[in-house]
């Protein structure tokens, strides 16, 4: 055993660790309180961690273990280990839970049969955690994959945490027959002095004693170690919410704070999101007291992507204890210096800082064997192989990577060439050997250099969108509207203000403002989240455009749109009118027909009737349809409005006035006749040829008002003395109250109309009920 795994057992078993969970928004600035550098900040003692483990008895000639249906001590994650780091499952490896809450046993869950990653010198092989949630049954089964006689790694053996709760050697006595001592956690030892040994050619640090050679065709656990190793102490935790519950018991303090100073951390181009410190998710650091290392060239090259391989059904309450769960399984259980991954990501957004030494510095991670010497990594907490990633924890990936890789002046949609730390294999098949340079996207999959699933197909299907987010510029940017004026073409009009609205696909926590321009000048500036801005124009023709700027600086620009600027009212060219017009006619309705004219000398968008009734007209209309109720005056009112919303107004008033058959002056043979379908209930009818009717009025209008039927004949109108047309009334079907024949003048004057029988040979019948005129 290395002696730097000494304290790791003596810490497991004595230590608790206590904490406070910091909650921060996946945008702006923390939440809490904060000190002069805007961080927050955050008093919290480390949490409590509880593990329980025991031997898995193994069968069919090595081939299979099991552990059966058991009760245990409450516990939250789980997974299974081996003696062997370098060893792997060639199999199946499942788990089903018992809910402390329900009592429900869970489904079978697959667990990844290799972690596919770790240190040299570290003590177990071990599957990728599992998070199942507050359990106290498991039921474990291994299965070695078809006819192969390689069998399972020895050594198996279930190892359960408790993230929150009291540090413990074992399962109850109910839960297994522990008769296997080499299968507990390691017992204590003195320290025996020795130093690490000198970094290899790779810059691969081996353990003390001999470290086993990984097959040619797959990577077994091992770390890329450092040229410099150095301590720091971890950032401030970035925002402050409700603390986990202290455990009952005082916990032993934690590691003196590191002396060394670790390299420099320098700017980026891109700002640091909010991250929830190792002592806001409640890390015990007197589990891994080692001072933390740092990449050999101090330089970033590429961020690694995971998943945790687990289950997605935590609570973003629970992404604290989660993160706990996955640290004790790393360092008390696999044996590492400290957790694997530089950052966690859960599914609401919220990142926590991982491995210890500073999230600003190039700190080696222990995420990607192989690449460990120019990565940082990132693990999203849940499984992605058939759940897509929510869209929170995508934006929060970008938002690290971008600032990571903005410190080393890489482009998150780049490429970067790396140095094989040992010989590999990746998901796909590739193979290369040790010191081989493989170029790999800036933002990669952890299957793009090792042998494994990870980060599931449905988040690695991401990574394209999440290079988009982390390099920029905002995409999808597009103005949807201009409020405050109307269009006409592809032009804006508007008085003086106008509110433009924008929208953008990239997430708001990667834009850093707003820009909306003028003429090519900013006039307002507004927030990342905003969805609109509003400008005042002076007079004129302008161009309008939104521009974004994403979090890396970049900028994208909608195209312009042009906006008027005028004050000019519309005006009505041909005042409105009335006149008369053909239809049936009642004594509440008489046909009318209203008209206009306005122009604009810029847009004219409509023209409303406002009153007797509510009517809208497009620009073009010029006249419209109504009636108007006999002997009434009535007032008729337009406005007329441009597409900046100057308006007009203009307005007509008339009064049809309805003349009955017996008010005209008589010549030739008339007989009344009597029926509800007339006006006023009568009407004259003649089949006389010359018998007349002649009305005499003043207006500006008149219509002949007849009845019509197949028999009608024909009759002349006589106008003021003067033959004005000859009127047939016959008609397929009968109609009543017909206002036949129409005549308007320019304006209201005397006249006198008279309507003449013309005896139309076999139909020589002339039914009316009077002339309505309009005054």
């Amino acid at each position: 055993m290395r002696s730097r795994r000494i304290w790791g057992t003596a810490a497991a078993v004595a230590a608790g660790v206590s904490g406070v969970l910091v909650l921060q928004g996946v945008v702006g600035s923390p939440v809490g309180g904060s000190d002069d550098d805007g961080k927050a900040m955050v008093s919290g003692k480390p949490v409590r961690t509880g593990l329980h483990s025991a031997t898995l008895k193994v069968t069919d000639d090595g081939r299979a273990a099991e552990s059966g249906r058991r009760e245990v001590k409450p516990f939250s994650l789980l997974g299974v280990t081996w003696t062997d780091p370098a060893a792997r499952v060639d199999g199946t490896v499942e788990a089903r839970t018992r809910s402390t809450a329900t009592g429900q046993w869970s489904r079978w869950l697959v667990l990844d049969g290799d972690s596919g990653q770790g240190e040299r010198g570290a003590e177990r092989g071990g599957t990728e955690p599992a998070w199942v949630g507050p359990s106290d049954g498991v039921e474990v089964r291994v299965r070695a994959k078809g006819k192969s006689s390689a069998g399972l790694p020895g050594g198996l053996r279930l190892d359960m945490v408790d993230p929150g709760g009291v540090t413990t050697t074992g399962m109850e006595p109910a839960a297994f027959s522990e008769d296997d001592p080499a299968n507990d956690p390691s017992p204590s030892a003195e320290p025996d002095g020795s130093e690490p040994a000198d970094p290899e050619p790779d810059g691969s640090q081996p353990a003390t004693g001999p470290a086993p050679e990984p097959p040619a065709t797959q990577s077994a656990p091992a770390t890329d170690a450092p040229a410099t190793s150095a301590p720091s102490t971890s950032t401030p935790p970035t925002a402050s919410a409700s603390p986990t519950p202290p455990p009952s018991s005082t916990p032993p303090p934690a590691s003196p704070s590191p002396s060394v100073s670790g390299p420099p951390a320098p700017p980026s181009t891109a700002p640091r999101p909010p991250i929830t410190d190792r002592a806001g998710w409640g890390a015990d650091e007197s589990a891994s007291p080692e001072e933390p290392v740092y990449l050999p060239g101090g330089k970033i090259k590429a961020v690694v992507v995971h998943h945790t391989a687990e289950s997605n059904s935590y609570t973003c309450d629970q992404a604290p204890s989660v993160v706990r769960g996955i640290y004790a399984y790393h360092v008390r259980t696999l044996g590492w210096r400290d957790i694997g991954y530089n950052f966690l990501v859960d599914k609401c957004g919220r990142v926590y800082e991982g491995r210890k030494g500073g999230v600003d510095r190039p700190v080696m991670g222990a995420h990607a064997y192989g690449f460990n010497a120019e990565t940082t990594g990132i693990s999203v907490l849940g499984t992605y192989t058939d759940t897509a990633a929510s869209t929170a924890a995508l934006t929060s990936v970008a938002r690290i990577a971008a600032w990571k890789l903005g410190q080393y002046g890489v482009a998150p949609n780049g490429t970067a060439t790396l140095t094989a730390g040992d010989a590999g294999r990746n998901y796909f098949g590739k193979t290369w050997a040790k010191g081989a340079r493989l170029s790999l996207p800036a933002i990669h999959g952890h299957r793009d250099g090792h042998n494994t699933q990870c980060p599931g197909n449905r988040l690695y299907d991401r990574l394209a969108t999440v290079r988009t987010y982390a390099a920029g510029p905002v995409s999808g940017l597009a103005v949807t509207s201009i409020t405050g004026a109307g269009q006409s073409g592809t032009a804006y009009y508007t008085k003086a203000a106008v509110t433009v609205n924008w929208k953008a696909t990239t997430p708001t926590a990667l834009v850093s403002r707003y820009e909306l321009l003028v003429d090519g000048r900013i006039a307002a500036t507004a927030a990342n989240t905003a969805t609109s801005a509003r400008a005042t124009l002076a007079p004129g023709t302008h161009t309008v455009a939104v521009r974004a700027v994403h979090i890396s600086g970049k900028t994208a620009t909608t195209a312009a749109a042009t906006v008027v600027a005028e004050t000019t009212a519309p005006t009505f060219t041909t005042k409105p009118n009335l006149a008369l017009r053909t239809g049936t006619v009642d004594t509440g309705a008489v046909p009318v027909t209203l008209k206009w004219k306005a122009t604009d000398t810029a847009a004219l968008k409509e023209v409303k009737l406002t009153r007797p009734v509510a009517r809208t007209y497009g620009p073009a209309t010029t006249s419209a349809a109504h009636t108007a109720a006999s002997g009434k005056a009535t007032t008729w009112s337009l406005t007329a409005r441009d597409q900046a919303g100057n308006t007009a107004t203009a307005s007509v008033a008339g009064t049809p006035v309805i003349l009955q058959e017996s008010s005209a002056t008589k010549k030739g043979t008339w007989t009344t006749k009597s029926s509800s379908s007339y006006l006023g209930g009568k009407s004259s009818s003649s089949s006389t040829k010359n018998a007349s009717l002649t009305w005499t009025f003043t207006g500006r209008s008149a219509a002949w008002i007849v009845s019509r039927a197949t028999g009608s004949g024909q009759a002349h109108i006589y106008v003021d003395g003067t033959k004005a047309a000859t009127v047939d009334l016959k008609s397929s079907t009968t109609k009543y109250r017909q206002a036949i024949w129409t005549k308007t003048w320019a304006g209201s004057a005397k006249h006198t109309v008279r309507i003449v029988v013309v005896g139309t040979s076999g139909r020589p019948t002339v039914t009316t009920d009077g002339l309505v005129y309009l005054k």
